[in-house]
């Protein structure tokens, strides 16, 4: 019952957060657009009102008129819309999930000691302390650089670099699943930090301003600009090391740093290119390289480059015993069931000793419910490698192979 309520709070954060994350990002993108989309009036009228930019836009039946005024309207509104919740409830949604899956589970889904051997606890502090130091880091290089002339393209490369080293650090500390999503968490954190301490309060001090009577300070705008900047080419890079948890080719390929850095850079470029087609104009240049980066990773991932001569296929010697008391008959199914206790039970018997409950509530520990789960155990050992997580039982190719084997034959039980 545990573990059906688990799946249900899992599902349903999950949900929430995708909801709240289309309609974060869906905003971000719109105004980048309608930014970059903007023509000077010609109505002198409107000039006279102060508006530096308008659209002519339809849909859904109806005609719309956005204009952006070159500061602010003379007589500001009393009720002004604001865009923060979106922000703040993706983060909120997507740091409960983590927590859920990641931090209360940092011992099967966190560490992976064959990358770096530490306790669950110290697992579970040291992916936070990555997303506020990250944060800290990303924060200090716009605070001290960023206000100056010209600093954009400085900025720029210093936190392309910061970002190059939180990957290199992450892959190299965690397990390629979880360092995948805590890089992408870093990049989120920055993004909706951006929101919570520079964009909105500029934004309220600049309306606060008004409001008295006084002329803004510009700095605001300039920096809630700047970081909007930011997120903008964040945002495809953390969509994709959030999806990454799905393809374990990704996250379990040797270098796997590099690969995740090759695809949000790609990610970045394809954002380049639509914010310069915005403005009218286009470079080809952006795409293609971002499809050579793309491509570059898939061969360079594709079996038949990372595949390497296996031994004959027998069982492992390093595999546990059967339980006392059980004779072991020669066969197919009497070796998966050898590899499984071995490998997969600590994780899915009635009584886990890796989990608080059976991951995904799928039991392996009896000759009925390995045959009831062929399929997933063939997908998730055999063919994507992506258990035992982390491979913290330490499965052999060789024992793989044995699993692959007896389904492709059948999956006889026999």
């Amino acid at each position: 019952m545990e573990a059906y309520l688990l799946d249900w709070l899992n599902l349903l954060l999950r949900w929430l957060h995708v909801i709240t994350a289309i309609a974060w990002i869906g905003s971000s993108f719109y105004f980048v657009w309608l930014d970059n989309s903007l023509v000077a009036p010609t109505d002198p009228d409107l000039k006279e009102k102060g508006v530096g930019g308008e659209l002519w836009a339809v849909h859904g039946g109806g005609f719309y008129n956005p204009q952006k005024y070159l500061l602010a309207p003379k007589v500001l509104p009393e009720h002004l819309h604001w865009f923060y919740w979106e922000s703040y409830s993706t983060w909120l949604s997507g740091f409960a999930l983590f927590s859920l899956l990641y931090l209360f589970n940092a011992n099967v889904f966190l560490v992976d000691r064959n990358v770096f051997d530490m306790s669950a606890s110290m697992a579970g502090g040291t992916a936070i302390a990555f997303l506020v130091f990250n944060w800290l880091i990303y924060d200090a290089i716009c605070s001290t650089i960023g206000d100056r002339a010209g600093a954009d393209r400085l900025v720029n490369i210093l936190v392309g670099l910061q970002v190059i080293v939180s990957v290199w650090a992450a892959c190299h500390l965690f397990s390629g699943r979880a360092a995948f999503l805590i890089s992408g968490a870093s990049l989120a954190t920055i993004m909706s930090a951006n929101v919570l301490v520079w964009i909105i309060p500029g934004q309220r001090k600049m309306v606060a301003s008004m409001r008295a009577g006084q002329a803004p300070d510009p700095i605001h705008g300039k920096r809630g600009k700047q970081r909007s900047v930011h997120n903008t080419y964040f945002t495809l890079p953390v969509l994709f090391a959030m999806l990454s948890n799905h393809y374990s080719m990704t996250y379990s390929a040797p270098h796997n740093w590099i690969v995740l850095l090759c695809i949000m850079a790609a990610g970045a470029l394809i954002r380049q290119f639509f914010v310069l087609r915005h403005k009218g104009g286009y470079n080809w240049w952006y795409p293609g390289i971002a499809v050579a980066l793309l491509l570059a990773v898939i061969l360079w991932m594709s079996p038949a480059m990372q595949s390497k001569p296996v031994a004959a296929v027998a069982p492992s010697s390093s595999a546990a015993p059967a339980p006392a008391g059980e004779a072991v008959a020669a066969g197919p199914f009497a070796q998966v069931q050898q590899v499984i206790q071995a490998r997969c039970i600590q994780c899915h018997a009635a009584k886990p000793t890796l989990m608080p409950v059976p991951g995904k509530g799928v039991l392996l520990d009896s000759p009925e419910h390995i045959s009831q789960h062929a399929q997933q155990i063939y997908q998730q050992a055999v063919v994507q490698k992506a258990m035992p997580l982390g491979n913290m039982t330490q499965i052999t190719d060789d024992e793989r192979a044995i699993i692959g084997k007896w389904f492709e034959s059948g999956a006889p039980v026999k």
